[in-house]
């Protein structure tokens, strides 16, 4: 379980203390809601989620380790931003590695509906981590950011399962290089 410091309660013991500083950072909405969602998170063992920087809750790297479907055995690190808007703004979310996926297009970009047209207030962090691992576990062919490996997918399922592995392997497929994300 991530153990994390309240920023409620940090706020509460500043106002204790005898006032808030007027040097001190405010406590925004998005920040206690961030809080609140990462301290609800149970993740399973494929799943990590760390802070680059300890005191800035808004940016999150969650690691994805597939233990099953075409890209099992795969190390997928994922870039999290969250607006000061958050949870009216969904985050923004980049794969770092360069991967062949039908939703995730060779600068990182990933095409999941519940960061564009179907994100909602009561969606939380939680949502966007299983959201992407399931995108690995299920890629959707039907609403494809990277058009040639829907396509692939669609017309020739045993080549496209062939070019994800070798792109896991840190080889050459379609004209581009990929990074290696298996051991």
């Amino acid at each position: 379980m991530i153990k994390l410091f309240s920023l409620k309660e940090q706020s509460k013991g500043q106002e204790a203390a005898g006032g808030a500083n007027k040097n001190a950072k405010k406590t925004t909405a998005a920040q206690l809601r961030i809080t609140k969602d990462i301290s609800d998170l149970q993740l399973p063992k494929t799943l990590k989620v760390e802070f680059p920087d300890k005191d800035d809750l808004q940016n999150i790297q969650l690691t994805i380790c597939p233990d099953e479907g075409i890209y099992r055995n795969g190390k997928f690190t994922f870039s999290i931003k969250i607006s000061n808007g958050y949870p009216h703004e969904p985050p923004k979310v980049k794969c770092l590695p360069k991967i062949y996926h039908p939703n995730i297009d060779y600068e990182g970009n990933v095409c999941l509906n519940i960061l564009r047209e179907d994100w909602k207030p009561v969606l939380t962090i939680s949502a966007v981590v299983y959201g992407l691992q399931y995108l690995l576990l299920e890629p959707n062919a039907d609403d494809p950011l990277n058009k040639e490996a829907a396509d692939l997918m669609v017309r020739n399922p045993a080549q496209f399962h062939t070019n994800v592995a070798e792109s896991m392997k840190g080889k050459s497929v379609a004209g581009h290089k990929f990074d290696k994300v298996v051991s």
